[in-house]
């Protein structure tokens, strides 16, 4: 006979049961959403209709004895899912538009921005090294060239689209913006704008991806693809190109450098990772995994984030200022002196690092059902 433990999971596997059917039924559902959404042009993601989802069914939770941030964790989960079902096609923003040429379209991040154009009903060149001689003839007929090269080869590729169309647009992705710019207004005497995509080529589409936009010449002309990629979902912040570049120092170079020497120390002292990362609590074992997947990817697309900043010397010999200041601290056994200093940067962070605290709670909570699941 079942026992009263076997007779309760039969009824969770039950509910589990239905609850996979009710995805189903709701993916179906989302798939014709996004049908709809390509065919008026309306944006995958809209902030303000998944902000109201999810107070709403909180609500429902709270009152039925649910906890709201247990639905709001599976609501955030499976919306993710659902967008993922949405990106198969999108509305065209500008079916004027004859061409798209995408140079380095065959690279990891062109890849991306050539695959996206086309679901969105452009016709899309690929130029690599081997078609410059038929360049000329991708360009003619151009609305938009798009530079997607590695950074120490976008000046150099910049200087050759002197030929293009003065009424195509002329934009590119590279993760420095203010000498890439400058090297298009230079060359091109029509639209310009620079783009920074802040994600890697490994996501699955633009939703809620930010998007750095550097103005150049003539914004009324790329308005067009401006909207194309809100359509797509992207979060488009826009800035000069200097703040762009003092900004990235800190947010690219700072940490992939920090990344590059944790690694390389952990080679040095060559600890044994497997036990690393069996005594880590989830936060370190984030922490080690942010290190290791720098090492998973393109050595060359880190090097040179690092080394084409202007910044990069100049940033990190005072990080490292700093971090010999702390070591000295240890040194002289100073606590007093190290928590005054924790205290301030404290302060710098103000409510953020509060936020951080809940958000980091959440982090660690989905890291950790990895390593252990209990019922």
């Amino acid at each position: 006979m079942p026992t009263e433990l076997e007779k309760l999971r039969d009824q969770i596997d039950s509910v589990d049961s239905e609850l996979v059917a009710l995805l189903a039924k709701r993916a179906a559902l989302t798939e014709q959403v996004g049908m709809y959404k390509s065919k008026v042009g309306l944006p995958v993601y809209v902030p303000a209709r998944e902000a109201e989802l999810i107070e709403q069914r909180c609500e429902q939770a709270k009152a039925m004895g649910v906890p709201p941030a247990l639905v709001e964790d599976l609501l955030r989960r499976i919306m993710r899912e659902s967008y993922h079902t949405q990106n198969k096609r999108y509305m065209c923003c500008a079916p004027e538009v004859e061409n798209i040429v995408v140079i380095g379209g065959a690279g990891a991040l062109g890849r991306i921005f050539v695959d996206m154009f086309t679901r969105s009903g452009y016709k899309v060149d690929i130029l690599e090294q081997n078609d410059w001689p038929k360049a000329d003839e991708m360009f003619a007929t151009a609305s938009l060239v798009l530079v997607a090269v590695p950074i120490k080869l976008t000046e150099h590729i910049i200087a050759r689209l002197d030929n293009l169309p003065e009424s195509c647009i002329l934009a590119d992705i590279t993760s420095t913006k203010a000498v890439p710019l400058n090297a298009m207004l230079n060359t091109h005497k029509g639209p310009v704008v620079g783009l920074h995509p802040m994600f890697g080529p490994d996501v699955s589409s633009m939703v809620k991806q930010v998007v750095v936009v550097c103005h150049g010449r003539e914004e009324d002309k790329y308005q067009w693809l401006l909207q194309q990629m809100r359509v797509w979902g992207a979060a488009l912040q826009e800035t000069d190109a200097q703040e762009h570049d003092d900004s990235m120092v800190f947010i690219q170079v700072m940490r992939h450098f920090s990344s590059y020497v944790f690694g390389a120390h952990l080679l040095t002292e060559n600890p044994s990772l497997d036990r690393l990362i069996s005594l880590s609590s989830p936060i370190y074992r984030l922490e080690l995994a942010m290190v290791g997947r720098l090492f998973a990817q393109d050595p060359a697309l880190y090097t040179d984030i690092i080394f084409n900043n202007k910044d990069s010397i100049a940033v990190l010999t005072s990080f490292r200022d700093t971090f010999d200041n702390a070591l000295d601290m240890l040194k002289k056994g100073d606590k007093g002196a190290f928590i005054k200093l924790f205290f301030k940067v404290g302060a710098w962070f103000g409510d953020y690092s509060k936020q951080s605290l809940v958000d980091s709670k959440k982090l660690l909570l989905k890291a950790n059902d990895d390593r252990t699941i209990s019922e």
